[in-house]
């Protein structure tokens, strides 16, 4: 029997900087359960997800939509710097334009790296409409662990070569993707960012999935996520994994994920 074709639309969102770009895939068109939104990690975009997201849709047989953040990928550029409030600013400000013009009332959120902390930020802001969080490689402070790895790509990306992968997927944006993300970081000012204030007010449930050779992170994190969320929740090692499960290990994460959303009945 034939595999029912995936639906792919591509959607172009008004944000609060300008336009943000957004592509949906969705297998089951009958569907109205809670869709899944990806938010990307520091270097990332739409296209950087790569079949991840289908595979996801397929898996779960849920809508899968994800977003270029403002100043990524095919969204317009930003010309401002990210200031230490900008994981809980995408939850406050970003995010909602997106679920407003996509219609968009209940919602699971799937966050990588950074976009994990984000995805948290999204659970508790909107508590009422988050019907399930799932963090991946995600970060719940600035751990030494983390700032060594970043300090290790600043010096990679000084190369022209690994600079002009980049620019592939961010274009005349790739130097301030990258300042986003290092200067960000490593400025003073975000050295006592912290999810814990915010954990608490996560009532759903909750999957924590970390990598055990996360370059960027300890199991600190997500055993610290499973630990303080309200809801239920769990952490989930992956052995020999780093810090990109859903491409090392793209089907075992799908089936992770649908496993875990099975309980839901929306």
């Amino acid at each position: 029997m034939n595999e029912t074709p995936t639906l792919t639309q591509d959607h172009w969102i008004a944000g609060p900087t300008g336009k943000l770009f957004a592509r949906s895939w969705q297998q089951d068109v009958s569907a109205h359960r809670a869709p899944i939104v990806l938010l990307h990690d520091s270097l990332g975009c739409v296209t950087l997800w790569g079949t991840f997201a289908q595979t996801l849709a397929r898996a779960t047989k849920r809508r899968v939509i994800a977003y270029d953040r403002a100043g990524f990928g095919a969204s317009d550029a930003r010309t401002d710097r990210l200031d230490a409030h900008f994981v809980s600013d995408e939850a406050a400000r970003f995010f909602p334009a997106l679920c407003e013009q996509l219609g968009i009332e209940r919602f699971i959120a799937f966050g990588h790296s950074v976009g994990g902390g984000m995805a948290v930020e999204c659970a508790a802001q909107h508590a009422q409409q988050c019907a399930a969080l799932v963090t991946e490689a995600a970060q719940t402070f600035a751990e030494d662990r983390t700032l060594a790895g970043i300090e290790a790509a600043r010096e990679q990306f000084r190369d022209p070569a690994q600079f002009a992968r980049l620019v592939r997927y961010h274009g005349d944006k790739t130097q301030w993707v990258l300042d986003a993300w290092i200067e960000t970081w490593l400025s003073p000012a975000f050295a006592n960012w912290s999810l814990d204030p915010v954990l608490p007010r996560v009532q759903c449930p909750t999957l924590a999935i970390h990598g055990s050779l996360d370059e960027y992170g300890t199991r600190v994190h997500p055993e610290r996520i499973a630990a303080r969320v309200s809801g239920p929740a769990r952490a989930a090692i992956m052995e020999g994994v780093r810090h990109v499960p859903h491409r090392e290990q793209e089907a075992q994460v799908a089936a992770m994920v649908a496993e875990f959303l099975h309980a839901l009945d929306e």
